[in-house]
């Protein structure tokens, strides 16, 4: 018995390691789309190069997070500064995805039925998909403030099929009653359709509301359009508590850079600092982040921290 514990936890292990030399393997392409893509540039072809010099990289250059240390985030050639952000976004997704699979691994898989591993592992990797997006997004926007359509729309498909599809497989699991005909079906869907329409309509309605206010009141625009997306595709990802757990999260992460920013600006140039833009599809992301990883014990302990 204690040698198939023993065998159950390396297993969970192994598949932990590798899912996290997955993500650092995606997390390095992530670095090729957030160099390439804003500068109109195809993510395929040329072979990755420096961005200073042009020399095509070797083999084992490209070999994330191990290549940025072993060159000290520099330039083999021109010894230009390669930044920390290609190390910090490798590191960032292949620990965020091995969390993700150590988390949703069950430690006994023996005591587990068969289909709540497979829904255990299904929930992973949408887990992993919506992680590796919201970095993506975070990033293009502390850079560039863009928050395209080409991600967060399809990124607002694939929350809503990842929930179809739970939903579905919920319907059909034995632990639930046996789905016989396609009326039974869609009563069985029809709670988790309108409760997907919900948690992506009120919070995009929500930014919309604030865009609109701010315009009211100063004449200009406050947030993006694309701020709203991503409050949809977090919603859609996340549910409606989710995305606005997130949302709470990033006004609350907004207003401490806001006065870091304000106290590094000084008296003198407090006018400069608060005209500034902030890139709150970042803290949204980042929010959306810990809601997704802790979203749940956050929310119940904060209904039992005002009596619900």
């Amino acid at each position: 018995m204690e040698t198939r514990i023993l065998n159950l936890h390396a297993m969970r292990m192994y598949f932990t390691i590798l899912a996290g030399l997955l993500g650092l393997a995606f997390g390095s392409f992530l670095n090729v789309c957030l160099s390439r893509w804003p500068a109109g540039e195809s993510v395929v072809k040329p072979r990755s190069h420096c961005r200073s010099c042009g020399r095509t990289l070797a083999w084992w250059e490209n070999v994330p997070l191990v290549s940025w240390v072993a060159l000290r985030g520099r330039c083999r050639t021109c010894k230009t500064w390669i930044g920390w952000r290609y190390a910090a976004v490798e590191l960032a997704v292949g620990g965020g995805w091995a969390f993700i699979a150590h988390r949703n691994l069950p430690a006994d898989f023996i005591q587990i039925p068969t289909f709540m591993i497979g829904y255990q592992i299904f929930f992973g990797i949408g887990q992993m998909i919506f992680f590796w997006l919201l970095v993506f997004l975070a990033v293009l926007d502390a850079e560039h403030l863009w928050l395209p359509d080409r991600l967060t729309i399809p990124g607002i498909g694939l929350g809503a099929l990842f929930q179809i599809v739970g939903a579905i497989l919920i319907a059909f699991s034995p632990l639930h009653d046996v789905v016989t005909h396609a009326d039974t079906l869609w009563y069985e869907l029809r709670p988790a359709l309108w409760k997907l329409l919900l948690g992506i309509a009120i919070p995009a309605l929500l930014i919309l509301l604030i865009r609109w206010s701010y315009w009211l009141v100063r004449r200009r625009e406050g947030m993006g359009l694309g701020d709203a997306k991503l409050m949809a595709m977090l919603g859609a990802w996340l549910g409606l508590s989710g995305a606005l757990l997130s949302f709470g999260f990033g006004i609350l992460l907004g207003a401490v850079v806001g006065v870091v920013i304000l106290l590094k600006a000084g008296r003198g140039k407090l006018g400069e600092g608060a005209a500034m833009k902030l890139p709150f599809g970042t803290f949204l992301c980042v929010g959306g982040i810990v809601s997704a990883l802790w979203g749940q014990p956050l929310i119940d302990a904060y209904l039992r921290l005002i009596g619900f």
